[in-house]
């Protein structure tokens, strides 16, 4: 946390083909396009995701595709600061096992930050990044672990905000809400967070349906589920890539004149699989969706559009309209803004916490809130006691698209602490 250099191994960087060693390497002398002479030293990160292909894992491989599109934008431009940007990359695979390799290769290397990436196991991959001090900047949200860690600064409220926030969505239109969530123990948490935000707007609690994680089929939940919706209710589901399936078994049900309507919150619903499944003749279409950030046609996310078309040269992995894609692209304006606000000649992962916990503030261009991560800045909540932005956008499917259902963001601070 001094910012002095850790006393580790001195292999040489190991980008993940040279192809993209050629795009963020910088030849001659070591400057940079527009820099100002070639005295500052590059800044390396990581950015890690799983990228798999297994029936029940989760593959987010857009994320480090995005870093390196990133990257490569930034050098064009004469890199952060006049720092070239060096970005590692590392497939977490899904496993805890991978996550710690990850994030021991991330201390070795002597990265100044993680950034961007997807991991479900925040044990894992936390206690290395603490050990060396290193920051975890904008992780998705996938582990509750990264909502308490002193060395994490997330950018979203995770699966938490979402849930809080889809609660008062569904206040506004609902009588009744069944809830199918996983019947686990970030599963158990969802119920009071929604019948919270329920609670406020004098509505009944949730019916709260548990349902397995890797079911291939959700019959007897959707069939609850309907049932205590009845004719003037609402069904949600919160059960990440199952959604799918778990709506595929209502949509059997042949309900669809019953006046129930359908909810989510974006990482279980999002535009990608509204395309998949039909866009306008989607299943999804009508449905109610929580999210973090602005609906994917808004003008705000311009100019990661044109990054992307630019300097992703046709990776098909990155996807605009992905929340782990936007997330990524999140954490690296963060990343920009800390080491500007440094400005100094050598980045380091001490510098880099020290510079975020003294209150450099990044404008994300309205994407999120204006993010800060002092003290003062935090929710407040235990729980979530990394939190600073307590925000949701509500978006709803119209046409087989992700729109804006209500301008602006809406803030669930104030759940995430009682229900906390």
């Amino acid at each position: 946390m001094t910012g002095w250099r850790r006393l580790t191994s001195l292999r040489p960087y190991e980008l993940v083909t040279s192809a993209v060693a050629g795009a963020l390497l910088i030849s001659g002398c070591g400057s940079l396009p527009g820099a100002q002479g070639g005295s500052r030293e590059p800044v390396t990160v990581m950015t890690w995701a799983p990228d798999t292909t297994g029936a029940d894992s989760v593959n987010m491989a857009g994320m480090p595709a995005m870093a390196r599109t990133y990257a490569r934008w930034t050098n064009e431009r004469g890199g952060i600061g006049g720092h070239e940007l060096r970005v590692l990359t590392c497939n977490e695979q899904d496993t805890a096992e991978g996550a710690s390799k990850c994030a021991r290769r991330a201390a070795d290397e002597d990265v100044a930050a993680v950034v961007g990436s997807y991991s479900r196991h925040g044990r894992a991959f936390l206690a290395p990044l603490e050990a060396a001090g290193i920051p975890y900047i904008g992780g998705y949200g996938a582990s509750a672990d990264e909502f308490t860690s002193y060395l994490s600064y997330p950018v979203n409220g995770g699966l938490a905000a979402l849930v809080a926030g889809n609660g008062e969505q569904l206040a506004a239109g609902c009588e009744r809400v069944a809830l199918v969530r996983p019947d686990t123990l970030v599963g158990d948490s969802l119920p009071g967070l929604l019948d919270v935000s329920l609670s406020r707007n004098e509505l009944p609690r949730s019916h709260d349906i548990r349902a397995p994680e890797e079911a291939t089929s959700y019959d007897f939940q959707a069939a609850e589920a309907a049932e205590e919706a009845g004719e003037d209710g609402c069904v949600t589901a919160v059960l990440g890539k199952r959604t799918e399936t778990f709506f595929d078994s209502f949509r059997r049900l042949g309900r669809e004149d019953s006046g129930v309507r359908i909810a989510s919150v974006l990482g279980s619903v999002g535009q990608p699989l509204v395309d998949r499944t039909g866009g306008r003749n989607s299943p999804f279409e009508g449905a109610l969706v929580t999210g973090w950030y602005p609906a994917p046609g808004d003008a705000r996310w311009n100019e990661m559009r044109e990054v992307v078309r630019k300097y992703a040269f046709g990776d098909n992995r990155i996807d605009p309209e992905d929340t782990g894609v936007q997330t990524t692209w999140i954490a690296y304006t963060v990343l920009r803004a800390v080491v500007e606000a440094m400005d100094r000649p050598e980045i380091l992962a001490g510098g880099v916490s020290v510079g975020l916990n003294r209150g450099t503030e990044v404008d994300t261009g309205g994407l999120t809130p204006v993010l800060r991560w002092r003290f003062q800045d935090a929710v407040g909540a235990p729980d979530y006691a990394r939190v600073v932005n307590g925000q949701v956008t509500f978006q709803v499917v119209r046409n087989g698209r992700l729109t804006s259902a209500k301008e602006g963001f809406v803030d669930v601070t104030e759940t995430l602490l009682d229900a906390g």
